[in-house]
């Protein structure tokens, strides 16, 4: 179907953004996180798209990576999350935070995001196990499985800090650096 849409960027409206391609205005439903690297209007864009068609409606979903539409794709897979549910959590945790999130089977990342509850959590947890984490995860993450990461990032979310803020000093962090001693490094850099 549509897997791309090349054109100028005509109007933006979170979520919805209207990419004009040769004369014809698509309507695009992006996540915010997405929405958020969109050119100014009047600017060329390019998104990668998700086409759904239902009974009532045709609909088309941007994204600015592959890695977002494969997120996109994987979420919509899961019994009770459709494409509106999706477009919340890639709006709310980015590709690598879902992947991550999985992975550590966190499910106090995923209930942050709106509408989404502890089932649906547990539900997408269990669910994307070994699909999202694995594809996604481990080209941008490799130590997001070790436990010391893991407990440097709760410790940092039991603080205050967001997931932003949160996984920024992680990455900062050396690979090798013990649960106590990466709090405080990670505290430190948060503190600049």
């Amino acid at each position: 179907m549509i897997g791309k849409l090349t054109g100028t960027l005509t109007d933006k409206h979170p979520p919805e953004v209207i990419v004009d391609c040769h004369g014809v205005g698509y309507e695009v439903q992006v996540p915010m996180s997405t929405f958020y690297h969109l050119p100014a209007l009047g600017q060329p864009v390019s998104l990668l798209t998700h086409f759904v068609v239902r009974e009532d409606a045709q609909l088309l979903y941007g994204f600015a990576t592959a890695q977002e539409r494969q997120a996109f794709r994987a979420l919509i897979k899961v019994s009770g999350v459709g494409p509106r549910t999706a477009l919340s959590i890639l709006s709310g945790l980015s590709a690598d935070d879902l992947a991550q999130a999985v992975s550590l089977q966190e499910v106090g990342r995923l209930v942050k995001v709106p509408g989404i509850g502890k089932k649906t959590a547990e539900r997408l947890l269990l669910e994307l196990k070994g699909k999202l984490g694995d594809a996604i995860a481990t080209a941008s993450q490799p130590q997001a499985t070790s436990t010391e990461r893991a407990d440097i990032l709760q410790a940092l979310l039991a603080l205050g800090y967001n997931d932003k803020e949160a996984n920024a000093a992680l990455k900062a962090l050396p690979p090798d650096v013990g649960v106590s001693e990466g709090i405080r490094l990670a505290l430190k850099a948060l503190a600049k």
